[in-house]
Order: C-alpha cells, then structure tokens, then sequence
C-alpha cells in the first residue's frame, strides 16, 4: 500500500518530465506509485536506463511530475527491495541490476521448436544420476524467473563498503604484503574470522587454527585428499543432502554412503552401521530439508565421533534465520572431532570465492599441506578486503540488511505457495534462502522442473538430492528473486503441478 496520498494531483495541469517522458495523466487514480515503479523497472529492462544511471533525486523528479515527495520515496523503496536499485547516500540512487527479461518458453508443438525447448536440454543433460555438468547446464539454461537455491541478494552486495575497505587496504599495503602470502591465508583474515565466529557462531578458536579457503567446495577436496591419504575411501553424506556437496567428494575418490534424515535431523542410529570413519553433515540448518539436529542426536553423534570418527560440519548458510533462536555449531561442542566449513557465499556472494575451515589439531598440519599445493594460499588483497569488512562492522550491517530481506522474500513465497499450492507441505520456513516442497503421486520431479523451466522458472527436482527412494519434490530459491518475481514464478509452478496431477504430500 502506498505510503503517499496518490490522489493528491491536479490533473488538469500537465505534470510531466523530460526524464523517460514521465506523465502522471498515464497513472491510475489512486495508484502513482505503483505507476512510477513500473514505468522505471521497464526503462531498466529496455536499456532506457543502464545499469549504474543513477536516478534524480525524489525532491528533484516529485516537483517535475507535481507529486508529492512520497510518491517518489515509495517507488524508488519498491525498487530498492526488488534489487533494482540501491540508495548510496549523497551518491543518489543507483541502477544495480535489472529485471529479467528472458522471455517465457512455451512448449514446442514442432520436432525443431523442441530443441529449442530449455526444458528438454535440461531432461537431455539430467542422466541418472545427474551428471558432473548437470549445474553447469542448469545455470546457463535461460529463465525469466530464477527460484534456484543457494544464492543471497546479489543485488544487495556492498559495493560501496567493499570500494572503501579496498581503498583503506590498499593505502595501507606495503610492496611485501603483494607477494606470496601464508597458505593458511592472510593472518588479519585469519583474526577477523576468528572473532566472527567467536561473535556469531559461539565458536572459540585461535586464529592460528583457521585456515583460509576458496569455499566450502575447496575444504571437501582438500579433507578428501587427506583422507584418502589415509586409506579412507569413505564419508557419509545426509539423504536428502546436496547433490554438489557428492560430486566434489566423488571428484576426488570418495565414496557417499547415504544416511537417512527425519524431522530431528541426521539418523545416527544408521551412521553407526555403516563402514565409514567420517560424515559430512549441515546441522543447522540442513540441506534441503530445513531440519536442525536436535539435542538428542547431537550428544550421540558426539559419542559416534569419540570413539573415533571425524564429523564435517558445513555450516553453510547458518547466519539467515528469522523465526528461532540459533542453532549452536557442532565445532563449539567437540573441536577435535569436528572439522568446521563455512563461508561468505550466502553472506556476499559465491564469486568471491572466499571461505574458511578449521581442522581438528590431528589433520591441521596435512590439510595445511594440501593447501599449499592447491595454489600456494589464494589472493590476498580480496582477504585483506574481506577482514576490513567484518573487523568495521561493515559485514554485520548487511547481514542485518540481507535479513530483512531474505524474511520479506520468504513470506511472500509462503504466501504464494498458499495461494497456488494451498495444500502443499512446505519445509525449512525458519531459516536459510530456500524452501523444500514435496508430492506423494504424479509424475517424477525431474519432469515438473522441466516443465517449469520451459515455462520461464527455474527450480531444482528434489531428486537430484537424494541417494535413496524418498518422495519426489522441489527445492525452491528465494534470496535472488524479487519478491513479485516470486509471487509470479511460484504461480506458474502451481499450473505445472495441476497440469501434472501431482499430490501435495
């Protein structure tokens, strides 16, 4: 609703601009706002106005229309939430990224229109199971509305304070902090890390103990390699657990032993059955299903660890929580039994490529090792910038940004889900930046993704996740998507299901 009388005009005087030939006679009584926003969201997608134009100042743009300043104010917020544009103080208000405007594919009727199906590249590059290149092509397909997971608000990223903390950094670099760094990455990164954890995640650690990594992707192979060093040919992963998180492990000689998860999180009960010395596991928040593990199996799957086993603890999006308290990480329980993983790719942005591990004492010296040899430590100016950020505060304040709107984005797919899918059983609400949604009947979950990706939504198949038979479902992305694109694309996916005849579990 419209924070600004929109009725209070005269529309007997011309009220226009020259900026996009702007006209309030074109806007409905009652609705400038929602006019206003609309007409610059389409300037955006057309190219009117590019990425980095930065728009005229609401005081400036509400007397050329003869509006009041609110109804400016409101249109560019509604931008600003949508991750179009981003207020940056005396510098205005930006262009950051625009609409999609990847056109809606129907389904081909002809032989040669079906090759240029979305959907039936993606069926052709699924396999069974899924291959190495399966995300590579489910990244490139187009899409007008991507609800993929595991990506935040790309378009909230820092920009301004990463612009300063570079500059801050590089005013204060001698020419020897430009040359080979330290394979456990850059101490004022390891200290930083250190208190961040100690701060956020209730972790006491040394900073000695962290070390820097190119993501969690890069912390499974380095403790494959280890282990396989050792003769382990094994870690047990969750089921459902992330299809990515299999394919590095498989990459680099390891088996996946598949350990089912109920509503109390990991089944420990059949980890101690398998023949396997370590387990790869996302206690706070699990992936896909939501669950947290609870108390009960926290303290058996220390005892399990204990008697020797070594616990992997993806803590991978444990910051985004909105409707409970968080979970504490398994690292503060049994440090050295636990391997800790996490990193900013739910925080900034994955193509930073920034994370960091902290290995029990008994791996350090070879995981160490192997980071080395992996490219002698990473870049240093990008962990030096990346310190800046959490040592000012800078890091926090956008978490507390990126909360706000990830929790808008979540309730408005709740909302739609109810609407379009109103018996569908919805998991993981609480936190993260997906959601998990299953059926009991219909067809296969690899189809209803197809079918919405040649419709213009992308989603992931439930299956791509799971190593054993288990109900078929979706795993449905909020954190990129503008909260009108969720509404549309979550409304797509309820025809897809209804078409279908698949069953709300």
């Amino acid at each position: 609703m419209d924070r600004s009388n929109d009725d209070a005009v005269d529309r007997s005087v011309t009220s226009g601009t020259d900026f996009l030939q702007l006209d309030v006679r074109d806007a409905p009584v009652g609705g400038l706002s929602d006019w206003l926003a609309g007409r610059l969201r389409q300037a955006i997608a057309d190219g009117h106005l590019p990425l980095g134009s930065r728009l005229p100042a609401t005081r400036v743009l509400a007397e050329e229309l003869r509006v009041s300043r609110g109804v400016v104010t409101e249109a560019y917020r509604r931008l600003t939430e949508d991750g179009h544009a981003l207020g940056r103080g005396r510098a205005g208000t930006v262009v950051v990224a625009a609409p999609s405007s990847a056109p809606a594919v129907r389904r081909a009727d002809s032989g040669a229109a079906a090759t240029a199906d979305p959907g039936s590249r993606l069926r052709a590059v699924l396999g069974a199971p899924p291959g190495p290149d399966v995300f590579d092509a489910f990244r490139a397909a187009p899409a007008a509305i991507d609800l993929a997971p595991g990506v935040p608000d790309l378009a909230a990223f820092p920009r301004a304070a990463w612009l300063r903390a570079e500059r801050t950094v590089l005013n204060g670099l001698t020419a020897s902090d430009l040359g080979y760094g330290d394979p456990r990455g850059a101490p004022p990164l390891r200290l930083a890390v250190a208190r961040w954890l100690a701060r956020n995640r209730g972790i006491r650690t040394d900073p000695d103990q962290v070390v820097i990594v190119a993501g969690v992707a890069q912390t499974l192979g380095l403790i494959a390699q280890v282990l396989r060093a050792e003769g382990i040919d094994r870690m047990a992963v969750e089921d459902p657990g992330a299809l990515g998180a299999r394919q590095h492990l498989a990459h680099w000689g390891l088996g996946t032993p598949a350990v089912p998860v109920d509503a109390r999180g990991l089944r420990v009960d059949v980890l101690r059955d398998l023949d396997a010395a370590a387990v790869l596991l996302t206690p706070a928040h699990q992936f896909p299903t939501g669950v947290v593990l609870d108390g009960t199996r926290r303290r058996e799957l220390m005892r399990w660890a204990d008697a020797g086993g070594l616990v992997v603890e993806d803590d991978y999006d444990a910051e985004h929580r909105y409707d409970r308290p968080p979970a504490p990480a398994l690292r503060s329980m049994l440090p050295e039994r636990v391997c800790y993983a996490g990193s900013v790719s739910k925080v900034l942005a994955p193509g930073l490529r920034l994370g960091w591990m902290l290995p029990p004492a008994r791996y350090a010296d070879a995981l160490v090792e192997a980071r080395r040899f992996a490219d002698l430590g990473g870049p240093v100016l990008p962990q030096l910038v990346l310190a800046r950020l959490m040592e000012s505060g800078a890091l926090e304040r956008h978490l507390r940004l990126l909360r706000r709107r990830h929790r808008r984005r979540r309730d408005v797919m709740i909302e739609a889900l109810r609407t379009h899918l109103p018996d569908v059983s919805v998991h993981g609400a609480a936190a993260g930046l997906h959601l998990m949604v299953t059926f009991r009947a219909g067809c296969g979950d690899t189809d209803l993704a197809a079918a919405a990706l040649a419709l213009g939504v992308k989603v992931q198949p439930l299956s791509w996740h799971r190593q054993l038979p288990g109900p078929p479902g979706l795993v449905l992305g909020y954190g990129a998507c503008p909260p009108s694109r969720i509404a549309e694309g979550v409304a797509v996916l309820g025809r897809v299901v209804a078409e279908a005849g698949a069953s709300p579990r």
